[in-house]
C-alpha cells in the first residue's frame, strides 16, 4: 500500500507541495488532476524520491517506496528511451538493473496485451510512431511486475483514437497485473472513466479527494466545479440526466 503522509516539498524559498496525504491500495487507481503548475509532476517526483521531501514521508507497506521498485510511464514517449539503443534493450533494462528473472513468456504476454509486434522492439525510438512508443513505455514499466506504476500524462501526446485505446489497454493490464496506479492527467474524462478516486491539486495543495464519480456529479469546491464545468463544455464529460 502506498502512503504519502503530510508531504511537503520546498524549492529554495518556494513551497511547491503543501502537506499532501494520499493512500493507494494494490489494484486501485488514483487520478491527480489540476491546472499546469499545480504540483502534479512534483508529486510524482517526490513519490519516486527524485526530489527530497522537506516534511513528511512516502512509504510502500511501511518501507521506503524505492524498495518496491516503482515504475514510471513518462509524458513524452520517444524521449523516455535512449535513442541509440533498440527498444528491446530499453524494455529489458529494469530487469537487468534489478537482477531479477522474468518468466520466458511474460514479454510475449505483455506484448500481446499491448498489441506490440515483437519485431517492433528491434527498432530504435525514432523509427516508431508516438503511439507505439507510448505502448512500449508501458511495456517497460510493467516488465518487472512492479506493484506501483506512476503515469505522468500518459495520453497527452496521442491522438484521440489512440488515447482511448491506450487507456483501455492500461485498465485491462491493471486488472490482470493488480498494480496500484497513480495517474497525473489534465483529462478529467479519462480520470472519471478509469480512476477509483480523484485528487484535485491546486497550488501544491489537495483541494478535494473523493471517489471519481462522486467528484464528477457533485464537486465540493468552486475550483473542482470549474474543472468539471470546463470538461463538460469541451465534451470530455457527459452530464447524467
Amino acid at each position: 500500500m502506498l502512503e504519502v503522509s503530510q508531504v511537503s516539498v520546498r524549492r529554495g524559498s518556494t513551497v511547491t507541495l503543501h502537506d499532501i496525504s494520499i493512500s493507494l491500495e494494490p489494484g486501485q487507481t488514483l487520478a491527480v488532476v489540476g491546472e499546469s503548475g499545480a504540483g502534479k509532476s512534483t508529486l510524482i517526483n517526490a513519490i519516486l524520491g527524485l526530489v527530497p521531501c522537506s516534511a513528511g514521508q512516502v512509504t510502500w507497506d511501511s518501507l521506503p517506496v524505492r524498495q518496491c521498485w516503482p515504475a514510471l510511464v513518462m509524458q513524452e514517449p520517444r524521449s523516455a528511451f535512449n535513442p541509440r539503443l533498440s527498444l528491446r534493450r530499453s524494455v529489458m533494462e529494469p530487469v537487468t538493473v534489478r537482477g531479477t528473472v522474468v518468466d520466458a513468456g511474460r514479454l510475449d504476454r505483455l506484448c500481446a496485451g499491448l498489441e506490440i509486434a515483437q519485431g517492433l522492439l528491434d527498432r530504435r525510438p525514432a523509427e516508431v510512431s508516438i503511439g507505439q512508443a507510448q505502448r512500449v513505455g508501458i511495456l517497460r514499466a510493467l516488465i518487472a511486475a512492479p506493484p506501483l506504476v506512476l503515469f505522468d500524462e500518459p495520453l497527452s501526446a496521442l491522438d484521440a483514437v489512440t488515447q482511448k485505446h491506450t487507456a483501455q489497454l492500461i485498465s485491462q493490464l491493471q486488472g490482470e497485473e493488480g498494480f496500484a496506479a497513480l495517474i497525473v492527467t489534465h483529462d478529467l474524462g479519462y480520470a472519471a472513466a478509469f480512476a477509483d478516486e480523484i485528487a484535485v491539486l491546486r497550488a501544491g495543495r489537495i483541494e478535494e479527494l473523493t471517489a471519481a464519480q462522486d467528484f464528477v456529479q457533485a464537486p465540493q469546491t468552486p475550483y473542482g466545479q470549474s474543472l468539471c464545468d470546463a470538461a463538460f463544455a469541451l465534451g470530455a464529460l457527459e452530464r447524467v440526466a
